[in-house]
């Protein structure tokens, strides 16, 4: 017993030290405020961001409204979605492809649309969302819009080549219960990339990015040591990544907070941390490619999530704009730096 608890002490001390440690090298908590002390977000409502607004709200609101609830026992609604996509994927002037595969007797599918480089086409970067929701929920915030983002960075990039490749995809299956098995769609994605030997130079998962709160305390953390480190009000956008990946996250970090105002924060910790590695990311680290979550961090801040109450009027559309705008830069800084 005492061997135990000395083992556990030595594995939190040890995760302190390595997320201290990060801190330090991601640039995080660069204020000299307490996080608690933090200024409230502030909402800014630019002219040119009101088109982008309708187009994410009607996103969020034809796959978390209109279809709601999609995944395998309600597979027709699944595939809507998926038509969906491809649908507006096309429409932004992109080629979208499928990867297909069986899952129970029925095939599902991976969307992507690939905007090769032009430089450097062999070096590719995925931004991912995963796009079916858990049973029993429609799926707004997670993962709505999520995929909101991804389509609005089709029609940004789909007709302007960067510098290396980019691959926009559109996972199916990330929700339980096939969550980290063979048959989670961005598992299969990154096995089957790797075994091409393709150069994955980053992956980046939108997961769940559309809800903020500046009410105090409205942030909760996996580990509670956290709340000194971090703001306790929800209202920043986070970039989460393991110790192999912190390269990418301190990259791209700093091309979101060059571009944009809304708070953003950064965790680098190892990835048997609780929350750390629950997106479609988790599936290159398994291949062996760095790569990062961008979250509003789900449960531990949104009340309705994998709820029934999971809908459209949940999520906030300006903040989700700003952030896909700042999302943007990010893409523009791994494509061509």
């Amino acid at each position: 017993m005492i061997a135990e608890k000395t083992t556990l002490t030595l594995r939190l001390t040890g995760l302190l030290i390595l997320i201290t440690l990060g801190f330090g090298a991601s640039g995080f908590a660069q204020s000299g405020e307490k996080p608690e002390k933090a200024a409230a977000r502030e909402e800014i409502s630019l002219p040119e961001n009101a088109e982008m607004r309708q187009r994410l709200h009607a996103h969020v609101e034809h796959l978390g409204g209109t279809i709601g609830e999609r995944n395998l026992w309600r597979f027709a609604d699944l595939e809507a979605a998926a038509a969906y996509i491809e649908n507006q994927l096309a429409a932004a002037g992109c080629t979208p492809a499928a990867q297909t595969y069986e899952v129970h007797g029925k095939q599902v599918r991976n969307i992507i649309a690939e905007i090769k480089g032009r430089d450097q086409p062999d070096e590719i970067v995925v931004i991912g969302a995963h796009y079916d929701s858990v049973r029993g929920s429609p799926g707004a915030n997670d993962n709505a819009s999520g995929v909101a983002a991804l389509l609005e960075m089709a029609r940004l990039f789909c007709d302007r080549p960067q510098s290396r490749t980019l691959r926009l995809a559109a996972f199916v299956n990330e929700e339980p219960p096939f969550f980290k098995t063979e048959k989670m769609g961005s598992r299969v994605y990154a096995e089957a990339v790797r075994e091409k030997g393709e150069q994955i130079t980053a992956m980046v998962s939108l997961e769940t990015i559309g809800y903020y709160s500046d009410e105090e305390s409205s942030q909760r953390f996996p580990f509670p040591p956290l709340r000194f480190f971090y703001p306790t009000r929800g209202n920043f956008l986070a970039f989460v990544g393991n110790l192999g990946s912190r390269a990418l996250l301190n990259q791209a970090l700093e091309a979101f907070r060059g571009a944009e105002t809304f708070p953003a924060e950064g965790l680098v910790a190892p990835g048997w941390l609780i929350g750390v590695d629950w997106s479609d990311h988790w599936a290159f680290w398994r291949a062996g490619y760095p790569a990062i979550m961008v979250t509003d961090t789900a449960l531990f801040r949104y009340p309705h999530y994998h709820s029934p109450s999971d809908t459209p009027d949940k999520v906030d559309y300006p903040a989700l704009a700003q952030v896909t705008q700042g999302l943007t830069s990010v893409i523009e800084a791994l494509c061509n730096d």
